[in-house]
């Protein structure tokens, strides 16, 4: 029987047959642009339900057409979705249709030629941030620089309820992003074998953002 997700050391990798087979489409390098936008929107979606299933839940008793039901509601946790410009923009939505009530907010980084530092170069939240359950999307964790950096910057602004979403991980990202903050859990598809010498994941499925756009 398929498991829902595997963890292990704060990594949840979704397994839900849905997904597996629609990150193979993904990885298929003569998937076209329309096809890989589709999929990773889809993916993300299906990626929803085990992101939110810590919400919390109220009883509410409805009024059915034939009696009272006794049932369970979101209690009002609210959620912020915030993609890693720009491949992340391609998650937010299919979040967005399991998760409307969501707000929406957008951190770009850039990583400079001579220190090496990560910079913020964007950065636009919703105002009530702070008391939200931040979803971090960017469909590949790599290296893990930029999700640490983008996390650090959240942190800057007070925000501390964080989870990062990811299609496919490569262990070095994992590392990084855990040594830097180790709270943070990571949900992906799955975690690849490695990095190879340009810092792309092996075997991956090539750079997210030009696929998802359509640029080289």
């Amino acid at each position: 029987m398929n498991k829902i997700f595997q963890e292990k050391n704060g990594v949840y990798v979704l397994d839900h047959p849905l997904i597996q087979h629609k990150l193979a489409l993904l990885r298929d390098k003569n998937t076209i642009t329309k096809d890989f936008r589709e999929l990773l929107s889809e993916v993300a979606m299906l990626m929803a339900y085990e992101v939110t299933r810590d919400l919390p839940l109220r009883p509410v008793d409805v009024e059915t057409p034939m009696g009272t039901a006794h049932c369970h509601m979101l209690e009002g946790k609210k959620l912020a979705l915030i993609p890693i410009l720009r491949a992340g923009l391609g998650m937010v939505d299919g979040m967005t249709n399991l998760i409307p009530m969501a707000k929406i907010g957008h951190i770009g980084l850039y990583r400079d030629p001579v220190t090496l530092e990560p910079i913020e170069y964007y950065c636009k939240l919703p105002d009530d941030v702070e008391n939200r359950v931040v979803i971090l999307l960017d469909p590949m964790l790599a290296t893990g620089g930029s999700a640490a950096a983008a996390v650090d910057f959240l942190k800057m602004r007070n925000i501390e309820d964080i989870k990062f979403v990811c299609l496919v991980a490569a262990p070095e990202g994992v590392n990084h992003l855990h040594a830097s903050h180790p709270e943070i859990p990571i949900y992906c598809a799955a975690v690849d074998d490695g990095l190879d010498d340009h810092a792309y994941i092996v075997p991956g499925l090539g750079d997210a953002g030009d696929r998802l756009f359509g640029t080289k």
